[in-house]
């Protein structure tokens, strides 16, 4: 098994909660059902999970839950962004996304009072790539255009967005989160980003 995924056993030995616990959160969705990964091994079959993504998620669980409910960390991480509005004012006051990302955000999607949590998250994920260097304005607007085009047909489930550069022209793409991605030797993955990640990151700073 390569080193991005991460088996049970380990799993458990590694953050010291029990069996118990783990399906617990998973009957909760705290864990998502797609990251249990069932492999044929040398001693039959086990269970993996996509290590970077499990163990951030634990480190969330043990140290939220005394200060959460279960079904309220369930909220968090859940990719359901049905009815929530939101005031652009309110990233504003809590400096959450920079007055470029708005502008950007503001240009694609016009002016209004409120907007749904989902396109939110659009200028989030851009404001993430743009406050690292690694995307300009111009790149700002197609990846804006990218989410805004093909995340909903995810309907909820967890992806990726992944940026690439060939010959200095770029691209995004969305794709699930436990695909295997191969690209040309002149391809640059500029960055790979969690939508899942950045929706609960967002949900937290709103909070």
């Amino acid at each position: 098994m390569d080193h991005d995924f991460i088996s049970k056993k380990e799993l458990l030995e590694l953050t010291g909660i029990s069996y118990g616990q783990l399906y617990r959160w998973k009957r909760k969705s705290l864990i998502p059902e797609d990251w249990f990964i069932r492999r044929a091994t040398f001693t039959g079959q086990e269970t993996f999970f996509p290590k970077e993504q499990i163990l951030a998620r634990i480190d969330k669980i043990i140290h939220m839950k005394d200060d959460l409910s279960l079904d309220e960390l369930a909220d968090m991480f859940s990719p359901n962004l049905a009815g929530s509005m939101i005031k652009l004012e309110d990233l504003t006051k809590q400096n959450i996304v920079s007055k470029s990302a708005l502008d950007l955000f503001v240009q694609h999607f016009g002016t209004a009072e409120a907007y749904p949590f989902q396109h939110i998250l659009y200028a989030y994920m851009v404001e993430r790539l743009l406050v690292t260097g690694e995307m300009s304005l111009d790149e700002g607007k197609g990846l804006m255009q990218v989410l805004e085009s093909h995340y909903p047909h995810f309907q909820g489930k967890p992806c990726e967005l992944i940026f690439v550069r060939k010959m200095g022209i770029s691209a995004f793409a969305l794709a699930s989160s436990a695909s295997e991605l191969y690209f040309d030797h002149s391809v640059k993955v500029v960055s790979r980003l969690s939508v899942a990640s950045c929706l609960e990151e967002l949900k937290a700073k709103l909070t």
